[in-house]
């Protein structure tokens, strides 16, 4: 029996997905979390053989938890409808199972999982596709500080003085930055940039 940990915000997808799958005669459902953090606490207690999780849910997104549960034998699946070439590189890097999308059929699902715990990984098609048109990053090492300082919560004065240069300098990078990144200010700017995959 494949024992399943499901964890999603959504109560009416969750309540769906977690019916589908005890409908399957090799697959039972041991556990179902409404945020990132319950599904962690899950997976610690249960010990299933796979998580299925959204990405974007309170407390911890399913990529952080994906990345905290990256050596633990519990294998993982992101569900997700966000087919985004930073959200896919995050969760390559977290060593996912699989990252599938929340518009495909629901037997599609069951038969991943299947796929999954004889030891391969599925992907998305269109994820493939994002990944191989990548675009690179515009931003040079300098540029990139100054945006995950600013990612951090810093403000002008305070990227100044970790990186011994004077206020103007910054400023000047982050309009620099905002051109690049073709967007109008710096809360667009760090949402580009971790959606692009950029920020490491």
């Amino acid at each position: 029996m494949i024992r399943i940990v499901i964890a999603e915000d959504q109560r009416l997808l969750l309540g769906a997905l977690g019916s589908l799958l005890d409908l399957e005669e090799d697959m039972e459902v041991v556990g179902m979390a409404r945020n990132g953090q319950e599904a962690l606490t899950l997976v610690t207690k249960l010990q299933p053989d796979i998580c299925i999780m959204d990405i974007e849910m309170p407390l911890k997104s399913g990529l952080d938890v994906a990345e905290e549960l990256k050596d633990y034998p519990c294998k993982v699946i992101i569900l997700t409808t966000f087919a985004r070439a930073g959200y896919f590189e995050r969760a390559r890097n977290a060593n996912v199972s699989g990252y599938l999308l929340k518009d495909s059929p629901s037997e599609e699902l069951a038969n991943s999982i299947r796929i999954i715990m004889d030891g391969r990984k599925i992907y998305a098609p269109e994820l493939i596709d994002i990944a191989y048109s990548k675009e690179d990053n515009p931003l040079t090492d300098r540029e990139e500080q100054v945006i995950k300082l600013i990612a951090d919560g810093k403000n002008t004065k305070e990227i100044a003085n970790q990186l011994f240069l004077t206020t103007g300098t910054v400023r000047n990078y982050v309009s620099i930055i905002l051109d690049k990144l073709n967007v109008s200010n710096r809360i667009e700017a760090i949402s580009r940039f971790k959606e692009k995959g950029w920020h490491k």
